[in-house]
């Protein structure tokens, strides 16, 4: 591979935040394993494999659709006009063609699970595809954000299975409280860009005090449905370790945000979100077998 191949894939790398993955695909996993917990379907790698091949091409075509359509946006704020787009590394059409190829990847890899998974491909793309736009109307974009992602471990249940369970929806209520709450906090950072650009956050529209409280109750309830999910399970010890792990993570970055103090946000929303996903899941998929 030459040096500029090499430079081109780390630029699409960094425009898709392709490290941030570490959200969403293990509470998929969970999903998965989850299935195989409750039901008696045979194990398949294949399957496997499809699962987290959908994850990242439906990742990919949100994160570089996101960039395009908020490209002079990003150029307007200090805090994102070094992204990849606003300063050229990554022209526009690019982005859009490396949307549209991982999005017709996403529909194939889909299809070659289930029906289900198929009917259901075009829905998740026009939730995740969609979010790019509600920032200019609606506060509830944190929201739909959260849904986004929210859909990973109920697709990956029904991946499994083709069918509706309650405790993988809970699942999908723990990611969207969590999310959700964990992007108000990092939006604190462009409170007045948003407020100057008018558009729609809950901190450019309650202020950092209350988005805090709101990001509180969000996570708040965001325990609350993971101890749901213990019980609905009839979680044994690793599950209640992972899940205690995640609690205390999540605990910890309310402790070094304030209100009057924001500046280890990214320690917050990167390092803590990312380690608590990656802790609650292993010892999640080790309690469906001990």
């Amino acid at each position: 591979m030459t040096a500029f191949n090499i430079s081109s894939a780390k630029n699409y790398l960094s425009l898709v935040k392709f490290s941030h993955t570490v959200f969403a695909m293990p509470f998929a996993l969970s999903g998965f394993f989850l299935a195989y917990y409750l039901t008696d379907t045979p194990f398949s790698w294949r399957l496997l494999v499809l699962v987290l091949f959908c994850m990242v091409f439906a990742r990919n075509a949100a994160m570089s659709f996101n960039r395009v359509v908020d490209r002079f946006i990003d150029k307007r704020n200090p805090r994102t006009a070094s992204r990849e787009i606003p300063s050229g590394k990554v022209t526009p059409r690019s982005a859009m063609l490396f949307t549209i190829l991982n999005s017709v990847l996403f529909v194939v890899a889909a299809y070659q699970i289930n029906l289900l998974t198929f009917l259901l491909a075009p829905v998740a793309l026009l939730v995740i595809l969609g979010y790019s736009y509600t920032k200019r109307f609606t506060v509830l974009c944190h929201l739909v954000l959260g849904l986004g992602l929210a859909l990973a471990p109920l697709g990956a249940y029904l991946s499994v299975t083709g069918k509706f369970h309650i405790i993988p929806v809970m699942y999908s209520i723990l990611v969207l409280l969590w999310v959700s709450g964990f992007d108000v906090i990092y939006s604190l950072q462009d409170e007045e860009f948003d407020k100057n650009e008018m558009l729609r956050s809950i901190p450019a529209y309650f202020g950092r005090r209350k988005s805090m409280w709101i990001a509180n109750t969000l996570h708040f309830l965001a325990v609350l449905a993971l101890v749901y999910i213990g019980f609905a399970q009839q979680s044994g010890l690793f599950f209640w370790v992972g899940a205690s792990a995640f609690i205390a993570l999540l605990f910890y970055q309310h402790i070094i945000i304030s209100p009057k103090d924001i500046s280890r946000v990214n320690v917050a929303f990167g390092t803590l979100n990312g380690v608590a996903s990656i802790i609650f899941t292993v010892f999640n998929i080790i309690s469906f077998y001990y």
